[in-house]
C-alpha cells in the first residue's frame, strides 16, 4: 500500500509533508457503535499508538473502563499524561481498508494538531514493513501480518 505525505501551509514558514495517513476506528465490542474515521502521523518515534481521549466515547468506548493505565511521557514537552489503553479495530486508510485489531491509547488533552500518532507497537509491528521515502513524499506499506 502507498500513501501520498499530506502537505501543510504554513505562514511565514516552510510548508511541511508528514506521513499523515486516515484510519477509521472501531469498538470490537459493539458492532452497533459508530465507526470514526480520523488522521494519524505515522511516527517511528512513537512506542505506541495514542490518540485523543474524546475519540474513544465516540466509539462506544467507556475511557477510564480498564486496567491498563500507564504514564507516558515525550508527547506532550516536558510532561508525563494516564493513557488508556483499549482494544480497538482499525482500518487503514479510512473505512474499507485492511482491518486489524490494535490496541491504542487515549489521552485526555492530547493535542490539537488534529490526527493521532501511529507507532512501533500495534502498528508498525502489525505490518511485514513500513517504509518512509522523503524524497518523494511517499509511505509504504506492507502487508498486514496474521
Amino acid at each position: 500500500m502507498q500513501f501520498r505525505y499530506k502537505g501543510y501551509h504554513r505562514e511565514r514558514e516552510v510548508d511541511l509533508k508528514r506521513p499523515v495517513i486516515e484510519v477509521a476506528l472501531r469498538n470490537p465490542t459493539d458492532e452497533s457503535a459508530p465507526v470514526i474515521a480520523y488522521e494519524a502521523l505515522v511516527d517511528s518515534g512513537s512506542d505506541r499508538n495514542i490518540f485523543p481521549s474524546d475519540l474513544a466515547a465516540l466509539i462506544g468506548i467507556d475511557l477510564i473502563a480498564t486496567d491498563n493505565v500507564r504514564l507516558i511521557g515525550g508527547v506532550v514537552a516536558g510532561e508525563q499524561r494516564r493513557v488508556y489503553f483499549h482494544q480497538v479495530v482499525m482500518d487503514l486508510g479510512g473505512p474499507g481498508g485492511p482491518r486489524f485489531s490494535t490496541s491504542i491509547g487515549f489521552m485526555t488533552d492530547f493535542t490539537s494538531i488534529g490526527y493521532g500518532l501511529l507507532g512501533r507497537r500495534g502498528f508498525f509491528d502489525r505490518f511485514t514493513f513500513v517504509k518512509f521515502k522523503d524524497f518523494n513524499s511517499l509511505l509504504e506499506i506492507g502487508k498486514l501480518r496474521i
